[in-house]
């Protein structure tokens, strides 16, 4: 606060010495300097004063705090280019016409930079995703961790088929990937996913006790994040179009050559879906150890010796 304070003060200091030069010279450019300064004194007073300091500090939601204040650097910065080609351009027409061919050779060579910008103003204005949310995007699975104009910082986590967890890797994805990939959002709008845990259990077993002990474990254990995800539901089917989805627990049986497969669908939490993983795991061992007529099914092998 201090800093942008002493800031604020010194590029004032230096608007009315501009001015009292062209005062006193009355030289053209001195005037265009005074303008500039003077615009950059208000805008730097308005966004980073103002905005990010003093209103900045009553939004309690660190996400929604860091959103805001990236929305005020982006507009800062715009808003004071706009106000330069306004104070420096008089003839803009002309301007055009004279470096239309340097302008466009410049895009050519710096397409990937302007697709980065366009990606950042696309992901700012449609909400794409946002910091917070967990993605999927050009084969990487990371928490947002910073969304800036031309990349987007995401903290790796593990591909969701081994674990969810953060690997330590910071990955900088650019923002022109947006206009052209594919973007797997597993937060956005809600903040659940299915999951399914299979259990063989051999033929000799109590399959209907199996898959009901299985299904009181799992009720037990979600019973909190399904009431969650029905209400979640609820608003996506108000925003979408999605009919009603189940969200209670469910078990599944297959029939195999070898054994029962009994497979229990469930919800958890995106974030946290590994942990989850991990105490239903432990709850079912617990189960299995304790009960004389559930036992879990292997693959055998018999082997003939050939006289």
């Amino acid at each position: 606060m201090f800093k942008k304070i002493l800031t604020t003060i010194l590029f004032a200091i230096l608007t009315i010495v501009l001015w009292f030069l062209y005062y006193t010279y009355s030289y053209y450019y001195l005037f265009k300097g005074f303008q500039t300064l003077f615009a950059l004194t208000i805008v730097y007073l308005i966004f980073r004063l103002i905005l990010e300091e003093l209103i900045s500090k009553k939004i309690k939601s660190a996400k929604a705090k860091y959103s805001f204040n990236k929305t005020i650097s982006i507009l800062y910065i715009l808003f004071f280019i706009l106000t330069l080609i306004y104070i420096w351009v008089e003839q803009t027409e002309t301007l055009l016409i004279s470096y239309g061919l340097i302008g466009a050779g410049i895009a050519v060579s710096l397409q990937d930079v302007f697709r980065n910008f366009a990606g950042g103003i696309v992901i700012f204005l449609t909400g794409i995703y946002r910091v917070g949310d967990r993605i999927e995007i050009n084969s990487k699975i990371g928490d947002v961790i910073e969304i800036g104009v031309f990349y987007t910082t995401m903290m790796e986590v593990g591909e969701l088929s081994e674990n969810s967890q953060a690997t330590g890797r910071i990955s900088l994805i650019p923002n022109s990937f947006v206009l052209s990939s594919n973007i797997n959002n597993f937060t956005k709008d809600h903040s659940f996913i299915w999951d399914e845990i299979t259990i063989p259990i051999t033929y000799d077993s109590d399959w209907k006790k199996s898959s009901d002990k299985l299904l009181d474990i799992v009720k037990n254990e979600t019973s909190d994040i399904a009431e969650k995800a029905d209400k979640e539901i609820t608003r996506l089917g108000e925003k979408y179009y999605l009919p009603k989805k189940p969200v209670d627990p469910v078990v599944f049986l297959n029939l195999t050559d070898n054994w029962i497969n009994l497979t229990i669908r469930y919800v958890t939490d995106t974030k946290n879906r590994r942990e989850l993983r991990d105490k239903i795991n432990r709850l079912i061992l617990t189960l299995i150890e304790e009960s004389k007529d559930i036992t879990i099914a292997s693959e055998n092998v018999d082997i003939y010796l050939k006289k």
